[in-house]
């Protein structure tokens, strides 16, 4: 069972916990670390999505952040931000490599797999420059299905028009433009 903090609308916590399960069956304020993982290429900026696994509890088969994950109770942003890309990505960093870009709070009530889910959380946004190849990354399978790279415009674009399977927040790729921008 996954414990997570109960935290305030600013995200700290309130020294009380509950399980993972129970936070989304209820939409009690929780803690997420968001890393964007973004590159120079042939003179453009591109973003690394993942393809989140179908078994997933919300957004099965659709395309998200780099690498995102609740913060477990007694955890913070960052060392829950690193080890999360080491388990669905494979990828190693050090907390001076995060750039931040911002705090997102939100909520959100949806069905998925038949269920009611509601997801009430704070969110720190990093950004993270890694140039390696869909290839060289390590997927953590019941999480991640795929990675991809794509231009920074073009994904803006796609999310925009919803021409992919998406379930990215336009204000978050914003503030990763903001935050790659002050490099």
């Amino acid at each position: 069972m996954e414990l997570l903090d109960i935290v305030d609308e600013k995200g700290n916590p309130t020294g009380k916990t509950v399980d993972r399960e129970t936070a989304h069956a209820e939409g009690i304020r929780h803690r997420s670390s968001h890393v964007w993982i973004v590159r120079e290429k042939e003179g453009e900026l591109q973003i690394l999505l993942q393809k989140r696994s179908e078994e997933k509890d919300s957004y099965p088969g659709c395309y998200d952040i780099s690498s995102a994950g609740h913060i477990p109770a007694g955890v913070d942003f960052i060392p829950s931000a690193i080890r999360e890309l080491k388990e669905e990505l494979g990828c190693d960093a050090e907390p001076e490599q995060l750039i931040y870009c911002g705090q997102r709070i939100f909520a959100f009530d949806r069905i998925f797999h038949g269920r009611e889910f509601h997801d009430n959380q704070v969110s720190n946004v990093y950004a993270l420059w890694l140039d390696r190849e869909p290839e060289e990354f390590v997927l953590q399978k019941e999480e991640v299905s795929e990675v991809r790279w794509f231009a920074f415009e073009d994904c803006v674009k796609q999310v925009e028009e919803n021409r992919i399977p998406n379930c990215i927040v336009l204000e978050e790729l914003e503030m990763v433009r903001k935050g790659c921008s002050q490099r």
